[in-house]
């Protein structure tokens, strides 16, 4: 069983520095290395997950296999690392308020007063231990959100205090900041950083690895002075200089020993020689593509682009694997109209209709599916994206004018799209939707079979509508047929055209388990349809 080490990592001067790929890049590194990694992140709202958040609050919600709603990053720790992730590696203020007000509701505490120390800082300690004590990991990397000093942040910085005295050589921290560089005076200013790490040591945390990101190559006396300064070694002072993808990160982390580092902070064998080849092989692919290709994304919320993260990354993956560069024309589904749904569409070489809740944008999203399926444009569709192409061809092939989803009008005549049997009791919002992994069964000689190349699969849901099945008689005589089935409900998770060139809508979130070393089977075929097409239009 293994003794499992604790890795923290903060962040001063600003947000979105980029502690979760720092995290998941140096986990990255010790897996390479033959080490079993798994990585959390805390998150200082009050939230108790992010399902109920507005994507223009916080971006993406991603989805685990066990269901639960969680912060985007853990799809990066999935992506860099291929391994699940669950409930118990994202964790929230409001979900330990709300355990711990549980308990004290309970009795648990005997009538003591309950504080923020011990019993709140107890209950984050347990959360972060919770992963350590299975035995099954070398390391748990935990990345604190939000930036040193906040008011939200002290109670985590303050169990990582406490945990540093409880666990002593087992407990290492790393701090990531900014070294911004003022054009004005054509200098690297590291102040940023020292008011960073004293704000720090102000709580009791005295960081043994600073990361500083910059835009510009550190010189030695820079690192010197960063070292004296914030009670480090010059050797774990690391250089973070931007990237153009973030998947450079971990061979430029490798560079600055990193990795290495950490092992020797540890007194720990340095293991394995990285093995980073299927790495820089997807790297290679990624920067020197074959293809050029256009894929029209229709979505609501495309100003952020943070909303679509896991698609955009499932792109990346499939665009390497067949090399491809795969350029993403963002189209807000509200500019798409009957007068301009041809402008914004015309130049695709696959067309995307996104996952989303909510009336806002749903005629343009319809019009993008109906612009794809008349024009034979490769099309896939995920989730609400599914059901647009769903009510589109019930509304322009079947000629049910009045077709809709229960979703958008509650006494639609013909509800093609209904509420699933067991949502029709909950009233909550938070976590009541269908979550997680769910098996489903692909019927052969279709698009999903020909791209999963096997007849069962499971992948992650995340909805409350489904196809209303008493329809389907209908739409297979004209042409719309589900291909993948949930074997266990009988719920329509995948359907398709088969007389067009690819035209594929599920049901499921296919872009939760799109990975680096494992693109989607789907964004790769789809990717790959789009690119014959595109060569179809040069003949």
């Amino acid at each position: 069983m293994a003794i499992t080490k604790y890795i923290f990592v903060t962040g001063g001067v600003t947000s979105s520095l980029g502690k979760g790929i720092i995290s998941a890049s140096l986990a990255k590194l010790l897996q390479s290395r033959g080490y079993s990694v798994t990585i959390q992140k805390l998150d200082p709202y009050i939230n108790v997950d992010p399902g109920t958040l507005n994507p223009y609050e916080h971006g993406e919600c991603y989805v685990t296999e066990d269901g639960a709603e969680t912060d985007l990053d853990l799809g990066h720790y999935e992506r860099f690392l291929n391994v699940f992730t669950s409930q118990a590696n994202n964790v929230t203020t409001g979900r330990i308020y709300q355990d711990v007000i549980n308990k004290e509701r309970h009795g648990d505490f005997l009538g003591k007063t309950v504080q923020i120390i011990p019993h709140i800082t107890d209950e984050i300690k347990r959360r972060i231990k919770l992963l350590g004590t299975s035995g099954k990991y070398d390391f748990v990397i935990t990345e604190i959100g939000g930036t040193v000093g906040d008011i939200e942040s002290l109670p985590y910085i303050e169990s990582v205090r406490q945990l540093r005295w409880e666990l002593r050589n087992r407990c290492l921290v790393i701090h990531l900041t900014l070294v911004p560089f003022l054009a004005a005076s054509g200098e690297l200013k590291t102040k940023p950083t020292q008011h960073s790490v004293k704000t720090l040591l102000e709580a009791g945390v005295q960081p043994d690895i600073l990361v500083l990101r910059t835009e510009h190559a550190l010189t030695s006396d820079i690192k010197n002075k960063v070292a004296n300064f914030c009670n480090v070694q010059k050797e774990s002072v690391i250089e973070s200089r931007d990237v153009s993808t973030i998947y450079e990160v971990p061979i430029e982390m490798h560079k600055e020993k990193l990795d290495e580092r950490v092992l020797t902070l540890f007194n720990m064998e340095l293991g394995e020689k990285p093995d980073l080849k299927k790495w820089k092989n997807f790297l290679n692919r990624y920067k020197n593509p074959k293809h050029d290709i256009k894929i029209s994304l229709v979505g609501k919320y495309v100003e952020l682009k943070d909303a679509y993260k896991s698609i955009n990354e499932s792109f990346i993956h499939a665009g390497s694997a067949n090399e491809a560069k795969v350029n993403i024309n963002y189209v807000h589904s509200e500019d798409v109209s009957e007068h301009t749904y041809v402008d914004l569409l015309k130049d695709s070489d696959g067309i995307i209709v996104t996952p989303g809740f909510g009336h806002r944008g749903i005629n343009g999203k319809i019009l993008a599916c109906q612009y794809a399926r008349e024009n034979d444009i490769p099309f896939l569709g995920i989730c609400l994206g599914m059901q647009m192409a769903v009510i589109e061809f019930a509304k322009n092939v079947l000629k049910l004018e009045d077709a809709n989803s229960l979703e958008m009008d509650r006494k639609c005549k013909n509800p093609v799209i209904n509420l699933m049997e067991e949502q029709k009791m909950v009233t909550e919002k938070g976590g009541t939707m269908r979550l997680g992994s769910y098996p489903c069964k692909i019927t052969k000689d279709s698009n999903a079979y020909n791209a999963y190349q096997t007849s069962k699969i499971n992948e992650r849901h995340r909805h409350r509508y489904e196809f209303n099945s008493n329809y389907e008689e209908m739409f297979v005589k004209a042409g719309m047929v589900p291909t993948g089935i949930n074997p266990q409900t009988e719920l329509v998770e995948i359907v398709e055209i088969p007389k067009h060139k690819w035209f594929v809508g599920v049901q499921f979130h296919p872009e939760y388990k799109s990975t680096v070393t494992n693109p989607h089977p789907l964004f790769v075929s789809f990717v790959n349809a789009a690119i014959k097409y595109n060569e179809s239009k040069k003949i």
